[in-house]
């Protein structure tokens, strides 16, 4: 600005600081109380230092009071509508007391134009101070809440229950509502925050060990609801079954042993509905142990040859015998299944027809 208009306004600023004021708290219901105490200070304070700054170079410092502002703002419950109110208020009282003393100074009007540029322009850029506090306070606290929420799920799902006093006092700090019932699923770590998000209620997640843990409160319809959710996200998600809340731990094992099953890269896997592959999915080395010796017939094959063998064992003894319904599952001719179950008795003989050890070969198979 000239210096003509900076001599014409500098006497006006002194009494349009408390005119600014009256008119903010006349004019904004939430400030229509007398400014006193912190909130009046701060108002106060913010006013003050927009005519100190107005026209100079920026302060880090006097910045911070606006940021002040806008962290307030949410500490109160408010959005920033108000705040901007009293900004638009300050910038149109400012406006009509200094263009009234920049004309009485005779001031050229196209300076009196730089001028109302300038004091909106300003108003602008402290209402964006504000913006940024009231953004930095919204993470601080989505930060504090999901570690405070974090710790919940960790007590949810420790090996040894925790004291149930505990965790009311846990889910209190985290702003969870204790329920009844939960389940659990687990995921990638990628796919958590965003998989919690599109799930109806209140769901806590964290990570846990090498797999990221979801909570659900009294789920109800959730199996469809992931499934959707991780079509949607390409995510492959585990789901545990619904247990008490103190069983919770539970649901989260089971999730996260369907979520290491074989199978596809993405989609819902219910630990209820593959419950077989679970019970073989625990005792690992004994399966191991199990597959080494009831498929050992098979180790003189080719690999490819091997592979294609055990297939068909496993759709011949899941069809019991029905060499339509082999070929139709694998693919071939109808013959090609007969000359490698052939193949399949010159290798295990009467085996084929034990009862024990046609179960025996299921499981290795399966396993």
């Amino acid at each position: 600005m000239s210096a003509a208009v900076v001599a014409a306004v500098a006497p006006e600023l002194p009494a349009l600081a408390e005119e600014i004021v009256e008119a903010i708290r006349q004019e904004v219901p939430e400030y229509a109380r007398p400014l006193r105490g912190d909130f009046g200070r701060g108002i106060r304070a913010g006013v003050e230092q927009a005519l100190q700054r107005f026209g100079t170079s920026d302060d880090e410092a006097h910045s911070e009071v606006y940021r002040g502002l806008g962290r307030g703002e949410l500490r109160v419950g408010r959005s920033l509508d108000a705040l901007q109110s009293a900004y638009r208020i300050g910038a149109r009282v400012a406006w009509r007391r200094l263009s009234r003393a920049a004309a009485a100074a005779g001031v050229p009007v196209e300076d009196q134009h730089v001028l109302a540029e300038a004091i909106f322009a300003y108003i602008d850029e402290l209402a964006s101070e504000s913006v940024e506090g009231y953004a930095a306070e919204q993470a601080a606290r989505a930060g504090d809440r999901q570690r405070r929420r974090e710790a919940l799920l960790a007590l949810l799902t420790a090996l040894t229950p925790a004291d149930p006093g505990a965790i009311t006092t846990a889910a209190a700090a985290a702003d969870w509502p204790l329920p009844h019932t939960v389940a659990c699923l687990a995921c990638e770590e990628a796919h958590a925050g965003r998989l919690a998000r599109r799930l109806s209620g209140e769901a806590l997640h964290g990570r846990i060990g090498d797999r990221a843990c979801i909570v659900v409160g009294d789920p109800a319809g959730l199996a469809q609801e992931v499934a959707a959710a991780a079509q949607r996200l390409d995510a492959r998600v585990g789901l545990g079954p619904v247990v008490p809340l103190a069983e919770a731990q539970r649901s989260w094992g089971w999730a996260h042993r369907a979520l290491a099953l074989p199978g596809a890269s993405a989609g819902l896997l219910v630990a209820e509905e593959r419950l077989v592959d679970l019970a073989l999915q625990g005792a690992s080395d004994v399966m191991a142990a199990l597959r080494a010796r009831a498929l050992e017939p098979l180790d003189g094959e080719t690999e490819a040859s091997r592979a294609r063998l055990a297939a068909t064992l496993a759709s011949w003894l899941g069809h019991a015998g029905a060499r339509s319904a082999v070929a139709q599952e694998l693919g071939v001719h109808p013959q090609t299944v007969r000359y490698r179950v052939s193949r399949l008795r010159d290798l295990f003989g009467a085996r084929l027809d034990d009862p024990d050890a046609r179960f025996e070969l299921l499981l290795a198979l399966r396993g």
